[in-house]
């Protein structure tokens, strides 16, 4: 179905992408940006309820108070370190969603769908699932337009509702940074500043039950 050279260039993209802090304030093309969007929303969703919107958010003011948001959370979560992991948590940019000329939230509605679609009410977080599958999607989507892309990951919910008029039943799931990029580091940033090493894959693998390995005695 698809050609060797069409699956490797599939991989590379998938070892190439990471989760980028600085950006060049060069405008996306529109076009670009919308090859995100329908990467995104080709994404796989359990009972195809399509959970996610998508907001668009370029404007400076607006920019600077998401950025206010996740600053105050940085910080705020700074005390559950010590000492050089401290430093170390601190250090991480979340300057990127003023640099980058677009910011995109990506939230997901748990009421879409009804009350009943087919294997949320069995797994109600399959929504969130779903729509973490249509970001990474968007992810890998960027990485092939030569755009980088960052997720900000600390901030509180309720800060990024009033700043965005997102009703209260709705989850902001993602802020995503994007744009262009210098620096497209070879390995993730976490792993290049010592933060945690990447784990053997081998010994994330069980057969048939938890915590038995592929030769251990049934």
């Amino acid at each position: 179905m698809f050609s060797e050279q069409e699956k490797e260039a599939l991989y590379k993209i998938i070892y190439t992408r990471r989760d980028i802090r600085t950006f060049l304030t060069d405008p996306i093309p529109p076009e670009a940006i919308m090859n995100l969007l329908d990467a995104a929303h080709h994404g796989p969703s359990v009972g195809f309820m399509q959970p996610w919107n998508f907001i668009l958010v370029t404007r400076e003011e607006i920019k600077a108070r998401l950025a206010w948001a996740a600053d105050k959370e940085r910080r705020a979560l700074a005390i559950h370190y010590e000492d050089d992991r401290q430093d170390q948590f601190l250090s991480l940019k979340v300057e990127g969603i003023q640099q980058a000329p677009l910011t995109i939230c990506v939230t997901c509605d748990p009421t879409r769908g009804g009350s009943h679609v087919l294997g949320r009410n069995s797994i109600p977080e399959t929504d969130m699932l779903s729509t973490a599958c249509a970001i990474q999607n968007m992810w890998l989507a960027a990485c092939a337009e030569g755009l980088a892309m960052g997720w900000v990951s600390f901030y509180k919910k309720n800060d990024v509702r009033d700043i965005l008029g997102i009703p209260p039943h709705i989850e902001p799931v993602a802020l995503l940074s994007v744009g262009y990029t210098e620096h497209y580091p070879a390995k993730p940033i976490l792993e290049s500043a010592n933060w945690e090493k990447r784990k053997e894959l081998h010994a994330l693998i069980f057969h048939d039950a938890w915590g038995v390995g592929e030769n251990s005695t049934p």
